[in-house]
């Protein structure tokens, strides 16, 4: 299945907005998160800036989404980039844009999150290659993540 677009109203950490398409030909690690969320907070999200450092050059995209679903009125974008600078994180995180009708914002349905944190893989062609939720091993995913960058380019 083809990873669907991301539908971001705000990006932190990066000059420009972010696309999958101009993603293509590099592995994308996508972190959807919420700053409320104790398994984001302890595992999820420290994760994420792990894979962020270690795999910098390696053609790996590390990408935070902040996907809200509960709280709405606690986890504001004032928030969460009080929550980026306190966790000294590094990756590009997007809003996800929430939904007219609903509590799920769009990216997380059109991913069809169980909830968070969720770590999906995304191969250099564009296909989810790996959908994950709730705490998954460093050392699994990571070599998730290394198979993922030893395949060639499309």
């Amino acid at each position: 299945m083809q990873a669907p677009e991301l539908a971001v109203s705000r990006w932190f950490n990066t000059p420009a907005p972010i696309t999958l398409a101009a993603l293509r030909g590099r592995v994308v690690m996508l972190h959807a998160f919420q700053m409320l969320c104790p398994g984001c907070v302890a595992h999820g999200t420290p994760q994420a800036q792990r894979a962020h450092a270690l795999f910098r050059d390696s053609g790996l995209a590390v990408i935070g989404l902040h996907t809200v679903f509960e709280h709405h009125a606690a986890m504001t974008p004032v928030s969460l980039e009080a929550f980026i600078h306190e966790y000294r994180l590094t990756f590009p995180i997007g809003v996800d844009q929430p939904a007219e009708n609903g509590p799920i914002p769009i990216t997380m349905a059109r991913y069809q999150m169980r909830g968070t944190p969720t770590a999906i893989l995304i191969g250099r062609d564009g296909g989810i290659r790996h959908h994950g939720f709730g705490q998954e091993d460093d050392m699994a995913l990571g070599a998730i993540i290394g198979t993922l960058l030893a395949e060639p380019a499309p």
